[in-house]
């Protein structure tokens, strides 16, 4: 009898503790203010699909969204929605596509075919850079920054998938990430727009 009463007091002292009122002041709370970055995004270099270098920098005062993009992934007609979002939101966002082939290798063209795919199949316009890699021990150091709370200031992520898509602000900072599943034109990334 002791023993279940010492196994209800410790249930109930686990349970309390878990929906105390202190765990909604954690840093995983979602409406937690946003830290500075300890890097600046804007200092990244990556170039584009012809081997130009872009300069992050030249986007200060607008949104950003970067989308790990392939041509042959169930994901693909996404290219038509993130078109969609260029063109409605372009005064106050910049969508960036960035080719990787390390799921399924699904991304297996060069730089000529990914832009012909990309122009012919979904008229895309908005700015896509070279091949990279979003994860592992080649991964560029822009989705270093992207994917590493103790860089980037607002959350750690793993790149589970093709068009997985990550949101920054007009500043810089971090503002989420959002799962393949989560069509651009979804509600949670118009709205933060």
């Amino acid at each position: 009898m002791k023993k279940i009463i010492y196994f209800s007091f410790l249930f109930l002292s686990i349970i309390s503790c878990k929906n105390s009122p202190q765990e909604k002041n954690t840093a995983t709370n979602l409406n937690a203010p946003i830290m500075q970055p300890k890097t600046s995004i804007y200092n990244i270099e990556i170039n584009n699909l012809n081997g130009d270098p872009i300069q992050l920098a030249d986007y200060k005062g607008k949104k950003i969204l970067f989308v790990n993009v392939a041509s042959e992934c169930g994901f693909t007609p996404q290219y038509k929605d993130l078109q969609t979002l260029h063109s409605m939101y372009g005064d106050k966002l910049v969508v960036i596509g960035l080719p990787c082939n390390q799921f399924g290798e699904q991304e297996p063209g060069n730089a000529s075919e990914i832009q012909a795919f990309c122009s012919k199949n979904y008229g895309v316009e908005f700015l896509i850079t070279e091949k990279i890699d979003v994860k592992g021990p080649n991964q560029h150091p822009l989705y270093a920054w992207l994917t590493n709370k103790d860089i980037n200031g607002g959350k750690s992520s793993s790149v589970k998938w093709n068009f997985q898509k990550y949101l920054v602000d007009e500043e810089g900072n971090f503002i989420d990430f959002y799962y393949s599943i989560t069509n651009p034109l979804a509600p949670e990334i118009t709205s933060k727009i």
